[in-house]
């Protein structure tokens, strides 16, 4: 029988009577002291415990640092969710360097620039995965990697292979190898080197509207967060999650592993997303919750095996990157059995999903709304994990409460800045507050309200169109699954809008019945111009499932002008 959210959250506050800042290695320590022998990861093929892994990673630890790794060096981790990923993570830490997880999906110009970019000084990567060939894109970026080091990426002096394809290179060490290198070597890397203030990770934003940016946070703040999510969500001891989210992300990181982590639970992770795979894993490691994005739920509710296994174990599930009307939420409630559904809103900048609604709200929390800031206990600085407010998109001025504007966020676990890039610093990090480019209100219970993007507004005829305004409109209509509304060039009006709709299975839609229903509702300024009509796959997202618009609005031009809107 699982205790009452008000019990649990109690037992997890006993847990904690107060904040002790611990680097990342130090919280594994300190976790595998007290579950040693639990599982921290589990996979179909293996079994990693808490003790296991502390003892993995400061192998791995000491590998890295008899290598020459040196406290404050860069380590990049390219790396799908893999069981490896957790003692290499650690192990990072461990050795006194900043982590830096990278996008695995990352094709070779994008890599080039987040490596060049990073400064990286060294880097563990796979060897494939997905169709990407990992060593053929080292090979043209960086070539003399494998011998030691490259003109092109001077910075980069070690290269670690995990060989996920059956392939290694002649002179470059394997992650098997390293761990041989740290036991001839133990105690090379020497524990306090860091501390929890210090950088532990530089985590590159998903570039939903440019180049992505490395997000710079620090040992603590990221535990902070891990802990106030657990308080929020209500977990139990020893809550199992199962995710294919990347560990990259701050989802995966934070959300799955260390959230887990603060109650001695294991994570069950998965390289990619498949429903079938999800609800074997639910089956096979009896996982109590589940990580989602909107698409991949609607996926999860289509496919025929969630009648056929054993979801008996599951209670709740974590959702994020987009809102999902209540409807949805009955559907699993109704066919998953999960009766605690969660949502979130954050960004990397911030350190993840600072607002959450809570389990035992009622679901339309979960759609109206993108939650409250984070329950903080003991881990705010003094009582808050996390302060909203907004202020005037142009002047960047706090606005009266309740007022519509950007968002804006302060708290103990926002970024220290972006990676080397100060003008950006400067424009996204104000006095403390991190400016979202979000647009909304908070209410006066604390939820937050969203209503759109400031970089996504686009000018028709002089006036300003609210993107979010068309899609609130249009996802109301019966037959359509989701709406997305961009400006796209034109002679006449500068911008005009363009409206991608994904029709809901078996549903016929027409072009000039959305327009009527626009003008019907909108006004004229705000009708769409273009409509577009797609299937979920071809949407672009980022990894973590939120709509790139901007690719979006490329993609519009090209229909249009090839006359196919």
């Amino acid at each position: 029988m699982i205790p009452s959210v008000d019990e649990r959250r109690e037992q997890l506050s006993e847990r904690f009577p107060v904040w002790t800042p611990l680097t990342l290695d130090a919280r594994l320590d300190r976790c595998a002291e007290e579950f040693g022998e639990r599982p921290l990861v589990l996979t179909d093929e293996r079994t990693l415990t808490y003790a296991e892994a502390a003892e993995w990673s400061a192998r791995l630890a000491d590998g890295l640092v008899a290598l020459g790794v040196r406290p404050g060096d860069r380590v990049g981790l390219l790396m799908a969710n893999y069981l490896e990923f957790v003692p290499l993570k650690f192990a990072i830490a461990r050795a006194g360097a900043v982590a830096i997880p990278f996008n695995y999906l990352y094709r070779q110009d994008e890599l080039a620039y987040v490596l060049a970019q990073s400064k990286c000084d060294a880097l563990i990567t796979m060897t494939g995965f997905a169709g990407l060939d990992y060593l053929d894109m080292l090979d043209n970026v960086a070539p003399g990697w494998d011998r030691g080091g490259s003109e092109t990426l001077p910075d980069l002096r070690q290269v670690v292979l995990l060989s996920t394809d059956g392939r290694t290179r002649e002179g470059a060490l394997t992650v098997d190898g390293l761990g041989e290198v740290g036991a001839r070597n133990p105690g090379a890397a020497v524990p306090g080197t860091r501390n929890p203030d210090d950088l532990g990770d530089i985590l590159y934003t998903s570039g939903t509207t440019g180049s992505p940016k490395g997000v710079m946070v620090t040992h603590d703040a990221v535990q902070r967060t891990g802990y106030a999510s657990a308080l929020t969500r209500a977990f139990e001891d020893g809550r199992r999650i199962l995710f294919s989210l990347p560990c990259y992300h701050m989802f995966g990181y934070v959300e799955g592993l260390l959230a887990a982590m603060m109650v001695g639970g294991a994570i069950i992770p998965q390289p990619a997303f498949s429903p079938a795979r999800y609800f074997e894993g639910i089956e096979r490691h009896r996982a109590t919750e589940i990580l989602c994005v909107p698409t991949m739920t609607v996926a999860l509710l289509e496919h025929p095996d969630r009648v056929t296994r054993d979801l008996s174990s599951l209670f709740a599930i974590l959702s994020g990157a987009a809102p999902s009307p209540v409807w949805l939420w009955e559907q699993v409630r109704a066919e998953l059995g999960v009766t605690e559904v969660t949502t979130g809103y954050g960004m990397t900048e911030c350190g993840g999903a600072m607002t959450m609604s809570l389990p035992e709200d009622p679901l339309e929390r979960a759609s109206d709304t993108v939650g409250r800031p984070k329950l903080a206990g003991v881990a705010g600085l003094p009582g808050d994990i996390c302060v909203y407010r907004t202020a005037d998109p142009i002047t960047g001025e706090f606005l009266p409460p309740g007022a519509e504007g950007e968002i804006v966020s302060t708290g103990p676990t926002h970024m220290l800045g972006f990676w080397d890039k100060p003008a950006e610093t400067a424009l996204a990090l104000r006095d403390g507050w991190v400016y979202s480019g979000d647009l909304g209100r908070v209410r006066d219970d604390g939820y937050l309200e969203l209503t759109g993007r400031s970089k996504e507004l686009y000018k028709s005829g002089g006036e300003l169109v609210m993107p979010k305004e068309i899609e609130d409109l249009l996802t109301k209509h019966p037959g359509v699954s989701q709406a997305y509304a961009v400006g796209v060039p034109d002679e006449r009006w500068g911008e005009t809008g363009c409206v991608w709709i994904v029709p809901e299975p078996g549903a016929r839609l027409d072009a000039d019945e959305v327009i009527a229903l626009c003008k019907e509702n909108l006004a004229r300024f705000k009708v769409p111009k273009h409509v577009l009509f797609a299937e979920p796959s071809e949407l672009p997202t980022t990894p973590t499932g939120k709509i790139q618009k901007f690719r979006l609005v490329q993609q519009a031009k090209a229909r249009i002008e090839g006359g196919t809107s």
